[in-house]
């Protein structure tokens, strides 16, 4: 089973550490993940790729375009050079806008995952590409979303209708 991520990359009220171990019990708890697939963007995407390294699972680096390292802050940076050095990398080449290749690779992560995690407030995106557009993406295309709401700490099953 390969499972994928989506989520926030900051966001004020964020514990990440319950993320953290969230994410990780939610792994454990899960028989037969072979994968992880995952951006590697700052926040959500990083601590998912540092969970599932920590018990064992592969990561698969989805990296949108040539040059992704150029949206990263120095610190998240830094971050995403270690991870990406010990992850399987695929590039997707995306030319264009760039939210629309931010949301490909999310589109990329649904269609290669048997499972989508979302580590998400519940709220809209603020554009596209965001969360709650890849979340959307998933609940149409019928993949089971388990929800990590780091505002309530609670983690939920989504329905079919998009509600946790």
């Amino acid at each position: 089973m390969q499972v994928g991520i989506t989520g926030h990359q900051d966001r004020r009220g964020i514990d990440w550490d319950w993320v953290g171990n969230a994410l990780r019990a939610e792994l454990r708890s899960r028989r037969g993940v072979t994968k992880a697939l995952s951006s590697l963007a700052a926040g959500s995407d990083q601590v998912f790729a540092r969970a599932a390294l920590s018990i064992g699972i592969p990561v698969m680096a989805v990296i949108p375009m040539d040059g992704y390292e150029r949206f990263f802050a120095p610190e998240a940076r830094k971050e995403y050079e270690d991870l990406v050095s010990q992850c399987e990398v695929k590039v997707l080449n995306w030319v264009g806008d760039e939210r629309a290749g931010f949301f490909a690779a999310g589109k990329f992560i649904v269609d290669n995952s048997d499972l989508l995690f979302a580590v998400w407030d519940g709220e809209e995106s603020k554009g596209l590409g965001g969360t709650a557009n890849v979340v959307t993406f998933a609940v149409r295309a019928s993949r089971q979303v388990v929800h990590f709401n780091p505002i309530t700490k609670r983690v939920v099953i989504m329905t079919e209708d998009g509600h946790g």
